[in-house]
C-alpha cells in the first residue's frame, strides 16, 4: 500500500474509499452486499465509507427498483471523473507491482487468496 497511499492521500481518499469507487466504475450501481463482497468490507465499515462518499458528492443512492429495502450505490459524475482522473497513476502503480513481481506469480497469489477466503468462509 505504501506505493497507493501518497496518490490516495492527494485525492483524500483512503484504501478502502477507493476500493469502493473501483468496484462502482463502469456499472450502473451495486448493492451494499454486492460491495461488501467485491471489495471485503464489513457492512458498519461500508456504511461509514458509503456515508462519507456520499457526503463528498462522489456516489449517490438510490431505492432498488425491485426491493425498497435495498439501496442502490452508483457513481455521481463527480465520482466517475475522480475515478478517471486517477485511473492512470493506479494502473501504473499496478504495472510497477506487476514488473517486479512477475504476472504469472501475481495471478498464483490471487487464487491462493481467493482459495484461502473460500476455506475460510466455510
Amino acid at each position: 500500500m505504501k506505493n497507493f497511499i501518497p496518490h490516495l492521500r492527494a485525492h483524500d481518499l483512503t484504501p478502502q474509499q477507493w476500493r469502493v469507487l473501483r468496484a462502482l466504475h463502469d456499472t450502473d450501481g451495486l448493492e451494499l452486499s454486492e460491495i461488501s463482497r467485491h471489495c471485503y468490507l464489513l457492512m458498519p465499515s461500508l456504511s461509514r465509507i458509503v456515508q462519507n462518499l456520499e457526503k463528498r458528492g462522489l456516489i449517490s443512492r438510490c431505492t432498488s427498483d425491485t426491493d425498497q429495502r435495498r439501496s442502490i450505490v452508483a457513481l455521481s459524475q463527480t465520482g466517475q471523473s475522480l475515478v478517471i482522473e486517477m485511473m492512470p497513476e493506479s494502473e501504473a502503480r499496478y504495472q510497477q507491482i506487476t514488473d517486479a513481481f512477475g504476472y504469472g506469480k501475481l495471478e498464483l497469489l490471487s487464487e491462493l487468496l481467493d482459495e484461502l477466503v473460500e476455506k475460510l468462509d466455510k
